[in-house]
């Protein structure tokens, strides 16, 4: 049997050649809208299907949490955190920078919370990916390599000369955190919106220093705590709690943490 870590790089690659038919093939992908007006597709909700499949021909003992469906229990103390397509914004219009996302947690009591142990970031369109397990590093993979590198976060440690990412600037004023957004865009050197997880995976290969998000679900999250731990940064909600359930979120180098921290916490513009 392959082991969780195995499973999960292995069906984020299947399952993101599924989401590639779709995206060389927007003109007929019809496009709905849920309950808070985020979009979401076929592909969306074949491919964490699919992903769900496979999980449960391997584990059928693990709990599974996704964006499209419902919740499944479990009782092995693994959980599985799937977004079929973080990044449907983009997806939809074309842009490459999708991902698919799997995150494996393990909780040792029913009291105790889950601590992440495994994550995989898929990049279908861009032919990456970046996966971790616990102790175990972050490894990077990409065409321009024949063998999986080594990820590792860049060793900036001036916040003026970091490159700051975010998924979308609104969110931050739909969160009552402009100041925020403001305070780190004047503190750094560039800020750009290559986000969602590809704005962390940019993180963990040390292509960018800092990635913010005001508001991320738990299936977001699910492989990022530990992938950018591995690859030697920190990954933290915006109290500076090593979590995945913080329903926001902080990813650097970890030279820029506390920085990044203490700026957001500024209340003026």
């Amino acid at each position: 049997m392959l082991s969780r870590l195995e499973l999960a790089r292995k069906i984020a690659v299947e399952a993101g050649e599924l989401t590639l038919r779709y995206f060389y093939d927007l003109a007929h992908l019809a496009v709905e809208r849920k309950a808070d007006e985020s979009p979401v597709t076929v592909a969306d909700r074949e491919t964490e299907l699919l992903l769900r499949k496979r999980i449960e021909e391997q584990f059928p003992e693990d709990a599974v949490f996704g964006e499209e469906f419902p919740p499944k229990s479990g009782s092995s103390g693994y959980q599985w955190f799937l977004d079929p397509i973080d990044g449907t914004k983009s997806f939809i219009h074309g842009v490459p920078l999708y991902s698919t996302l799997i995150g494996i947690s393990f909780s040792r009591a029913a009291v105790m919370p889950p601590e992440s142990v495994a994550g995989v970031i898929a990049l279908p369109a861009l032919h990456e990916l970046i996966w971790a397990g616990k102790e175990q590093g972050a490894w990077y993979e990409t065409q321009r390599f024949t063998e999986p590198q080594r990820a590792r976060v860049s060793q900036c440690r001036n916040i003026s000369e970091a490159l700051f990412l975010t998924s979308e600037v609104k969110t931050f004023n739909k969160t009552n955190r402009t100041a925020a957004y403001k305070n780190l865009e004047r503190s750094t050197r560039l800020a750009r919106t290559w986000g969602d997880a590809y704005g962390y995976a940019m993180v963990a290969t040390g292509r960018a220093d800092i990635m913010v998000d005001p508001a991320l679900s738990d299936w977001d999250a699910g492989p990022l705590q530990i992938i950018l731990e591995e690859a030697g940064g920190r990954f933290t909600d915006w109290q500076g709690n090593a979590t995945i359930f913080g329903k926001e979120g902080i990813g650097t180098n970890g030279l820029l943490h506390d920085a990044v921290l203490e700026i957001i916490s500024r209340r003026e513009n």
